[in-house]
C-alpha cells in the first residue's frame, strides 16, 4: 500500500468513526439513554442542583388526569402539536388557507401544511412574559405559545416565507436567507412596547434553515422546502407507514447544523443538546446528553400534514418528551425535582442545572405515562403526544398560573435566547 493510499484508508476509517459518534446523538434512543444516566445520578444523590421525591409523582399523575378530563372529558384527545395552536380561540384557521389551495393536489397540501408547520415550530421557543401578538382579523389577542402560532401563520399567509408572489403559501430557501430582524419584527409586532426575546437569533435560526434547505435537494426538493419531506418520506413507507423515529433522525440528519448551540462534534453541530458530568462515554461525544426538543416538537407537528399525503406516523413511543420549562416546571411545582436551594436568578439554557432538570424531565415523563393511562383507564394507544397535549404541558401552565400569577413563568428562571426553549 503507498503512503497515499493509506492516509487515504485512515481518512476514510476517521470519517466513518466520527459519522458512528455523531449519530449516537441523533436519535430519541439517544436523549433517552443519556437523560437516564443523569436521571440515575441525580437519584443516587450526586447532584449539586436536585433531589427526587418520586413519591409525589402520583399526585402529579392525579393532576394531569384532572386536566386532562376537564379539557377533553370524552378521552378523545388528540397528539400534541403545532396544530392545537393554529386553532387558539376556537377558530380553525388551516380551513381558511386550504380555500385558498382549493385547487391544489392533495400532495401540495400536504406539502403546504408542512412548511407552515415547520416554520412555525422554529419560532416557538418561549417568548417571554411581555410579548403579545393582535390578530387583525379578529383582534384577538395572545401571548406565548399560541401568539407565535398565530402570527407565523399570518405571515406565512402574508407570503414572508415564499419568494415567488404567485405562490404566497409556501416555504422556500430563497425567502429564508433572505429573513432579517426588522422583517421578522414587523411580522411578530415587536417594538419597544412590545418586546420579544431573541429576536435577532429567531431571524438568523430562519436564515440557517434557509442555508440547510438549499444544500438537500434530495430532501427538500428543487423548490428547496420543507414540504418536500413528504415526497421523500412517501419513497420510505411501508404500507403508507412511517415509523417516528425515521421522521425524527431524517430532521436531525438534515437540519441540526442549525442550532446555536455552540455543541460540536468532529467539525458537526450536534443540535439542541448539553453537557452533564453524568454522561461518561469513551469518545468524542463525553458528556453531551442530547435533548432535541424543536425537532421532536416537529416531528409531532408533522403527524397531520404527512397524514394529509396518506402517510401514517406510527410508534410514537419511540419520541421522547418535550425538554421544556412548562413539562419540566410541573414536576418542581408538584415537589417531583426539589431545588437543592432557593434559584432565584436566570439560567443559561446550557448550564449544568438546566441540562439536569431538561434530562430528568424526560426520564419522569416517561414514568408519568403509565401512571396517567391508568387513571384514566386508557390503554397504550395513548401516547406521549396524547400525554403531552391532555395533558401536562396544560397542567404545567395552570400550575405555574396559580403559583405564580398573573403570567405563570417558569418556576427556574431562564436566561433563554429565543432558539431553545
Amino acid at each position: 500500500m503507498s503512503i497515499v493510499e493509506g492516509t487515504s484508508a485512515k481518512a476514510d476509517a476517521a470519517a466513518g468513526s466520527s459519522s458512528a459518534e455523531l449519530a449516537k446523538l441523533l436519535s430519541a434512543a439517544a436523549v433517552r439513554e443519556r437523560c437516564s444516566l443523569v436521571y440515575h445520578w441525580v437519584d443516587a444523590g450526586h447532584s449539586q442542583h436536585f433531589t427526587l421525591d418520586e413519591r409525589r409523582l402520583a399526585d402529579v399523575a392525579a393532576y394531569v388526569a384532572d386536566v386532562t378530563r376537564a379539557a377533553y372529558p370524552d378521552l378523545n384527545i388528540p397528539p400534541h402539536s403545532r396544530w392545537r395552536h393554529f386553532s387558539a380561540g376556537g377558530i380553525e384557521r388551516w380551513a381558511s388557507i386550504l380555500q385558498k389551495l382549493h385547487s391544489a393536489t392533495v400532495n401540495e397540501r400536504a406539502r403546504a401544511a408542512i412548511d407552515l408547520a415547520t416554520v412555525s415550530v422554529f419560532l416557538d421557543a418561549g417568548a417571554g412574559d411581555q410579548w403579545r401578538y393582535r390578530e387583525q382579523a379578529t383582534g384577538l389577542v395572545f401571548a406565548r405559545s399560541e401568539g407565535l402560532a398565530i402570527a407565523s401563520l399570518d405571515m406565512f399567509t402574508d407570503g414572508l416565507f415564499s419568494s415567488q408572489p404567485e405562490r404566497p403559501l409556501q416555504v422556500d430557501a430563497t425567502a429564508l436567507k433572505a429573513i432579517d430582524t426588522e422583517k421578522l419584527a414587523q411580522g411578530l409586532q415587536v417594538n419597544t412596547d412590545n418586546p420579544l426575546i431573541g429576536l435577532d437569533r429567531r431571524a438568523a435560526l430562519l436564515r440557517r434553515l434557509g442555508h440547510a434547505l438549499e444544500v438537500r435537494p434530495d430532501l427538500f426538493g428543487s423548490s428547496r422546502r420543507p414540504g418536500c419531506l413528504a415526497d421523500c418520506l412517501a419513497l420510505q413507507n411501508r404500507d403508507g407507514r412511517i415509523p417516528a423515529s425515521l421522521v425524527l433522525s431524517t430532521l436531525l440528519e438534515s437540519l441540526s447544523s442549525i442550532w446555536p448551540s455552540g455543541l460540536v462534534v468532529n467539525g458537526v453541530g450536534v443540535g439542541d443538546a448539553g453537557y452533564h458530568p453524568a454522561v461518561r462515554i469513551n469518545d468524542a461525544t463525553d458528556r453531551i446528553v442530547p435533548f432535541h426538543k424543536l425537532s421532536q416538537w416537529l416531528t409531532y407537528s408533522l403527524i397531520e400534514p404527512l397524514a394529509m399525503a396518506d402517510l401514517t406516523v406510527v410508534n410514537l413511543d419511540e419520541l421522547t418528551a418535550l425538554a421544556e420549562y412548562r413539562n419540566g416546571g410541573l414536576f418542581v411545582d408538584l415537589g417531583v425535582i426539589c431545588p437543592r436551594r432557593p434559584i432565584d436568578a436566570p439560567q443559561e439554557v446550557s448550564s449544568e442545572l438546566v441540562n439536569e432538570w431538561r434530562a430528568l424531565t424526560v426520564i419522569l415523563m416517561d414514568e408519568l405515562l403509565g401512571l396517567v393511562r391508568q387513571r384514566l383507564g386508557l390503554n397504550s394507544a395513548f401516547a406521549l403526544p396524547h400525554l403531552l397535549q391532555g395533558g401536562t404541558w396544560s397542567a404545567g401552565r395552570k400550575i405555574a398560573l396559580e403559583r405564580r400569577p398573573p403570567s405563570g413563568p417558569s418556576p427556574i428562571p431562564l436566561a433563554t435566547d429565543g432558539t431553545v426553549f
